[in-house]
């Protein structure tokens, strides 16, 4: 079985909210494998940074030719530098032939959540080293005024995604640019939390992951995203700050390419007593909507279980598989045969759904939910 290599090049975070202990998280709970190039050890929390160690940029280049030389590494991400000298030893090592075609994700970490300072100017100032390698940079609002705004950064080559969590409102707007312009935007509600600490380092590794795993850079980004929302929604809240995020608790959610079985929807004729039973069984209600005789429960492991009382269409059990590339794994099924009732469609209540039957008459449906499975807006 093979699996993605991700390299990752950045600081330590002794918090556990962002930095290599983040992407560590990130990238094993989106099936890559980790490997490090500590930059820095950091003394943080999530109310501040108290202290800073940079580690020796001979070091860091021993690290990188460590894994490199035995592992592999099928893609990089790049977080705190540690100091300019080492930026212009790892991207003279990143140019080297058995790296130079590896593709990398560049988040240019200056500042953390907490407002501390991680990168001095004449760090800043030499990023571009960096962004001409990468293929995507992804700064935050700040970050991106720092290195010179949109023109400066694409004149890099690279792609940019721009962030856009320190706008306000109530929307979060992410935008994808090129020298060709905007080739894709997501829009999504702000989830109200303060454990945003580590938001910029998962999305960077998360996006790093898709593309060691094959992916195309936009669906990449957009798995990335969704990892990102899940993981804020399931934040533990620890601390008095900014406290991290729940990596841990993005399970099930079918941020794979293909399928998860993470759902299943079973009838039922008597709504009160099947909500009883099933939350005396140990299970969440998440959704109660009795109008509707619909029910959602959400197990230990993540995954969720749902009853809906009435015929037809509303009745029989449904056993759900969850794929991140819904629209692309249909099509190939579809190619190979496989008869669907329903081609891939968009529902009111925010699955994306394409429904058939197997040989033996059993209902199915393939979708793509994404936080809308154990977290929609209407949770209990």
């Amino acid at each position: 079985m093979s699996i993605a290599r991700i390299l990752i090049i950045a600081g330590s975070d002794s918090g556990g909210g962002a930095g290599i202990q983040a992407d560590i998280r990130t990238v094993t709970m989106l099936g890559g494998h980790a490997m490090t190039a500590v930059t820095a050890i950091t003394a943080q929390n999530t109310l501040g940074v108290q202290a800073v160690h940079a580690i020796p940029t001979e070091t860091v280049i021993a690290q990188i030719d460590s894994v490199a030389g035995d592992i592999g590494v099928d893609a990089i991400k790049i977080g705190m530098i540690g100091s300019v000298e080492t930026l212009e030893a790892v991207a003279t090592r990143l140019a080297a032939p058995d790296l130079r075609a590896v593709p990398l994700v560049f988040d240019p970490v200056m500042v953390a959540t907490s407002g501390s300072a991680l990168a001095d100017a004449a760090t800043i100032a030499a990023f571009g080293r960096l962004m001409q390698r990468a293929a995507v940079v992804t700064p935050n609002l700040p970050e991106l005024d720092a290195l010179g705004g949109e023109t400066a950064v694409l004149a890099s080559g690279a792609a940019l995604l721009v962030k856009g969590g320190h706008a306000g409102g109530d929307t979060v707007t992410d935008r994808l640019l090129t020298d060709e312009g905007e080739i894709a935007r997501w829009e999504a509600p702000r989830i109200d939390t303060t454990s945003t600490h580590g938001t910029g380092c998962t999305l960077a590794s998360a996006i790093a992951t898709g593309l060691g795993q094959g992916l195309p850079l936009e669906p990449a980004i957009a798995r990335a995203r969704d990892f990102v929302r899940l993981a804020l929604h399931g934040a533990p809240g620890l601390g008095s700050g900014h406290g991290p995020m729940g990596h841990a608790s993005v399970r099930n959610d079918g941020l794979y390419i293909g399928p998860a079985l993470n759902q299943i929807t079973l009838p039922a004729d008597d709504y009160d007593r099947s909500v009883a039973f099933y939350r005396q069984l140990g299970l969440t209600l998440i959704v109660d909507a009795p109008e509707n005789g619909y029910a959602r429960f959400e197990a230990a492991n993540g995954a969720t279980l749902s009853i809906h009382v009435g015929d037809g269409a509303a009745g029989g059990a449904v056993a759900y598989l969850e794929s991140g590339a819904l629209d692309a794994w249909v099509a190939y099924l579809a190619r190979k045969g496989v008869r669907f009732e329903s081609m891939p469609r968009d529902e009111e209540w925010g699955w994306r759904e394409a429904r058939l039957t197997d040989p033996a008459g059993n209902r199915l449906c393939l979708y793509q939910a994404s936080e809308y499975r154990r977290f929609p807006p209407w949770r209990v």
